[in-house]
């Protein structure tokens, strides 16, 4: 895979002081200056995020019917209603080797993004590169972060049935023997982001660092863009003080250790413990990264497969962990809860949406001009079924997707099934074409125009 730099003309300014560099909104107004990329045009990049969630859906009440604002959602994806026109509703794509695999959860979960098969040996950890990272190599030299890995709970290095519990707590692999290093602490995803990409120490405002730069900036520009970068500027301070925040909280959400509270000195760089919050603020982390065009490849897990986290933070939602809800027998109180945490997950992409559609950059959203993705890899947690799972997809794609539809290859047969058709299509998109990903060689029809 050859990458290729050319330069070319571009309205991509940076404000700079005390070693930092932040990489300001596209902005009509100012003078086009020269940069490297890798596109002939003047249009944004393209972006792709995955919003990952545990443990698979409610089946009952996952569905979908008709086409653009007809369309008709389920209760499980019914969140997503005000954007039906914007999403297209996947069904019956899957992994071959993941319902080969003889072990329900972990064989069924690294494998994901890549369609490899994962060692069951427990002295040897291997499964595939996924496609996020095999697109990062490619593509990743454009950004300061080649790609973003986020998670909201930390890789566990216990054993759940022989094997390791790394495989259930990574969805993106740099390597067939290495996971991509996950980032749960947003004030360190946030110092890569405002910092040179390798984790800049957050010991003072970064706004403080820049703020001359940028009052110089405001006698350049016209009306709209001062607008435009007081936005962008108050977006980066509110994170700020969101993550100062979040780290003087001392609830815990989720298994509970015998220790209440920490009988060491607590680290500088403190977990938000509110798991809403948590959620929240690396989705707008997300939307940081993209603005400023920090990565254009970010994957964030909610939860780890036989996740522990609590959702006795929803209202209906009692005393139980996401392992428990998931995989409850069909108790119809416990299908009940199920549904409501499927629902908390799709309001967290449908945050994700809202937010990129917010954010203008010469003509177009941020939501035009990327890929979304919302995934499990199981489709009934309680089945641990991995013969189909559940895909929404949205955004424009520069223009190239056409929403407002479901594509159902559930009848197609196996072949053209499989999930890394979907993959191959997005890296089409996103600038590589690779003869055969994973366990095909054939593209998604009908996804891209």
């Amino acid at each position: 895979m050859k990458t290729s730099t050319a330069f070319q003309k571009s309205r991509r300014h940076f404000l700079r002081g005390a070693g930092v560099a932040l990489a300001l909104p596209w902005m009509e107004s100012l003078p086009l200056v020269a940069g490297p990329t890798k596109t002939a045009s003047n249009k944004p990049p393209l972006r792709y995020a995955l919003v990952y969630f545990s443990n698979g859906v409610e089946p009952e009440h996952w569905w979908a019917k008709g086409s653009g604002k007809d369309m008709q959602l389920g209760p499980g994806p019914a969140p997503l209603a005000p954007h039906r026109e914007d999403i297209v509703f996947l069904r019956g794509l899957y992994n071959k080797q993941a319902v080969l695999s003889t072990s329900p959860h972990l064989g069924r979960m690294a494998n994901m993004l890549s369609g490899g098969t994962v060692s069951l040996d427990p002295s040897n950890i291997q499964v595939a590169t996924t496609f996020d990272q095999v697109l990062a190599r490619e593509i990743g030299g454009n950004t300061a972060v080649p790609s973003l890995a986020l998670g909201i709970e930390p890789n566990e290095l216990r054993l759940e049935d022989g094997l390791s519990m790394i495989y259930g707590s990574c969805i993106s692999w740099a390597s067939s023997t290495k996971p991509a290093t996950k980032e749960i602490y947003p004030a360190r995803a946030f110092d890569m982001l405002v910092g040179d990409g390798s984790g800049r120490p957050l010991d003072r405002t970064i706004l403080d660092a820049v703020r001359g730069d940028a009052k110089s900036l405001q006698t350049k520009i016209g009306g709209g863009d001062k607008r435009k970068l007081d936005e962008y500027l108050e977006s980066i301070r509110d994170i700020e003080k969101r993550i100062e925040r979040a780290a003087k909280d001392e609830r815990l959400e989720g298994w509970k250790p015998s220790l209440a509270k920490p009988n060491i000195t607590r680290p500088a760089e403190q977990l938000p413990q509110d798991v809403p919050s948590h959620m929240k603020l690396m989705l707008d982390l997300i939307v940081l990264a993209f603005q400023m065009d920090k990565t254009r490849l970010v994957t964030l897990m909610l939860n780890n497969d036989l996740s522990q986290m609590n959702f006795g933070f929803i209202d209906g939602v009692q005393g139980a962990l996401h392992l428990d809800l998931t995989h409850n027998g069909k108790a119809p109180k416990a299908e009940a809860m199920y549904l409501k945490t499927n629902q908390f997950h799709v309001q967290q992409y449908v945050h994700l949406i809202e937010r990129l559609k917010a954010i203008d950059e010469g003509g177009s959203s941020i939501f035009d001009n990327s890929i979304l993705m919302m995934a499990s890899n199981l489709f009934d947690g309680d089945a641990h079924s991995a013969d189909h799972m559940p895909f929404v997809l949205s955004g424009r794609a520069g223009g190239a997707m056409k929403t407002g539809r479901i594509l159902d290859f559930m009848d197609k047969g196996d072949d053209n099934r499989r999930a890394c058709s979907l993959y191959l299509s997005i890296m089409d998109r996103m600038g590589l074409t690779l003869d055969r990903f994973g366990d095909t060689e054939k593209r998604l029809p009908d996804l891209f125009v």
